[in-house]
């Protein structure tokens, strides 16, 4: 599919691996300005001298998605150096090791929440600040096939990834009227070092969600990549509250 974001700004957390490199450089080649936020600061500004020696429009930003100083910081660099915000992929989130929930130890329950849901809301409370001010823009908030189903062993993800759920229906429903479109993409078993690492240690568990999936194959980032630019563009501009599965049929089984 084919994207014009030329004159537009985006901003991408955990944008510098996975999901959020491939929807940065989706960006970049759509013409938009691309703010590329993660945690690891290093990586990101090797993603965005990468793209600028391409003559893209590149910003680097490190960034916890915890914290809620440095998300707002994160949004007013964004709009300082480009002058506007259009469009959000609220992507920076971690999975944990499967866990059955009476052995799940409350310190690693709240990690997952407080980057996969908490870091959410920071992101999109600082991004509709912005936003509100434009009277226009566009948020997608990486949810996940967990956000509509139960998985043994993944308590603290699926809380999470369904709390995501009803941040992005609730924020939609509030700005749909003032020019404010909200949104999520909700990921399944896709080839990324999240979930390499899975592939890794948790072999078993994985094989059986593969047998799960009914095309048979893991997705691949930017399949993810290009329904989060049409979340976000021309092409979705009655779509609000939605969350669009993009795993290979899982969640219609």
């Amino acid at each position: 599919m084919s994207h014009d974001f030329t004159g537009k700004v985006a901003l991408v957390t955990g944008g510098a691996s996975g999901m959020g490199l491939a929807t940065v450089k989706a960006f970049a080649k759509a013409g938009a300005a691309v703010a590329i936020a993660d945690i690891n600061g290093e990586a990101a500004q090797a993603v965005a001298d990468e793209l600028a020696a391409t003559g893209a429009k590149t910003l680097a930003i490190t960034c916890d998605v915890t914290d809620e100083a440095a998300v707002k910081a994160m949004v007013e660099k964004t709009v300082e150096t480009f002058g506007s915000l259009d469009a959000a992929f609220n992507n920076a989130g971690v999975q944990s090791l499967a866990t059955e929930t009476a052995d799940l130890e409350r310190n690693e329950f709240d990690r997952v929440v407080n980057i996969n849901l908490g870091g959410v809301w920071n992101c999109m409370k600082h991004e509709l600040v912005q936003m509100r001010k434009q009277g226009s823009g566009a948020i997608v908030n990486c949810s996940s096939l967990g956000g509509f189903v139960g998985v043994p062993g993944r308590a603290a993800y699926h809380a999470a990834k369904h709390g995501v759920h009803g941040l992005t229906k609730t924020a939609a429903l509030e700005y749909a009227a003032q020019g404010i479109r909200i949104n999520a993409v909700c990921p399944g078993i896709i080839d990324t070092p999240m979930v390499a690492d899975m592939k890794e240690n948790e072999t078993a568990a994985m094989d059986l969600l593969m047998e799960q999936v009914p095309a048979h194959r893991l997705g691949t980032a930017e399949e993810v990549a290009d329904p989060v630019l049409w979340l976000c563009g021309p092409g979705s501009t009655f779509v609000m509250g939605h969350a669009l599965a993009v795993d290979g049929g899982y969640t219609v089984r």
